[in-house]
């Protein structure tokens, strides 16, 4: 198939490209700079320049694509508005762009905190009501009313918490497991489905490659279901260590990332450590069911928190991040 991905030089993004290829897809890559390009043209990758503004690099992109995976996005921004400028209106236009020039398949993916927490012990299947907690949920909420409303043939992929090679936010965790210490958002009882970036990547190309999810929108997860202290715990494992588990009340987080915050905003910066971020740290449960995915496509998450966090740990080693 031809394949044009956005944010195809992100985290998930990389993953994805790298499974297209394994599966003999002739993949396009939209890129902002010649720099985020470095190292693609050689494995077989067509570079368009552009961004999600540019009206015109996306109609050229887009051009006689099979299916496009649109993964760019914003994760932090200095205010809603920033958010929805990316997430809801490149979505529109990355949309608009498709329709103009042929009939591509649509692979939108968005967040669990699109549909926001779930109650404890319970799982996200489908169909309930979404309730955004965040400014990014709500943002990657509207970009699915977007996809939803297109003439094209769409999928939409709701991942959880994602982890894996090339993750930086994860990263802050290990990091902090080799001092033997790894605070936690309350104390950590909080319910997480999690999915390892290779095993996410394989899930968004079986969908794309699927006639049976189209017009339909998903979880991706491993089935398994963690606290966050079971979390901290296996990352430690992971790097050969214990680690003690220090809870943080809210009250401390609350002010802690006030002055993250504010500092960004002093800074002309983005952060993702904010106030409004805070109420999905203290949420009870972001879980979610991929047994519909499993159906669809015959997808099914290969790693397991104990496999990912060392599988991770060994290429955080291996690429000279820890």
């Amino acid at each position: 198939m031809r394949a044009l991905v956005t944010g195809g030089t992100g985290f998930v993004g990389r993953h994805l490209v790298d499974t297209l290829l394994r599966r003999g897809d002739a993949v396009t890559v939209l890129v902002r700079t010649a720099a985020k390009a470095r190292g693609l043209p050689e494995r077989g990758v067509t570079i368009a320049s552009g961004s999600l503004d540019n009206a015109s690099a996306l109609r050229g992109a887009s051009a006689n694509q099979d299916v496009i995976y649109h993964l760019a996005g914003l994760v932090a921004a200095r205010n809603e508005a920033e958010f929805l400028a990316v997430n809801r209106e490149g979505t529109r236009r990355v949309l608009a762009a498709a329709e103009e020039t042929g009939s591509p398949r649509i692979v939108y993916v968005s967040s669990l905190a699109a549909a926001g927490p779930a109650a404890r012990g319970s799982l996200h299947r489908g169909g309930e009501p979404a309730v955004p907690l965040t400014a990014y949920g709500r943002s990657k909420l509207a970009g699915e009313e977007i996809v939803r409303a297109s003439a094209l043939s769409w999928t939409i992929v709701r991942p959880p918490a994602v982890y894996g090679p090339y993750d930086t936010e994860m990263l802050t965790v290990f990091r902090a497991a080799r001092f033997g210490v790894v605070p936690v958002f309350g104390d950590g009882s909080q319910e997480l489905s999690l999915v390892y970036g290779p095993d996410l990547a394989e899930a968004l190309a079986a969908a794309g490659a699927s006639d049976a999810t189209a017009g339909e929108s998903y979880y991706a997860s491993h089935p398994e279901i963690v606290t966050s202290r079971q979390l901290v715990r296996a990352v430690a494992t992971a790097m050969g260590r214990s680690a003690r588990v220090v809870p943080l009340p809210r009250w401390l987080a609350d002010g802690a990332m006030t002055i993250t915050a504010a500092a960004a905003r002093i800074a002309g910066k983005a952060t993702i450590l904010t106030r409004d971020k805070a109420r999905e740290f203290y949420a009870e449960a972001w879980t979610c069911d991929p047994a519909r995915l499993e159906v669809a496509t015959g997808w099914r998450a290969a790693h397991d928190l104990s496999v990912g966090t060392r599988a991770t740990a060994a290429w955080y080693r291996s690429a000279g991040w820890l």
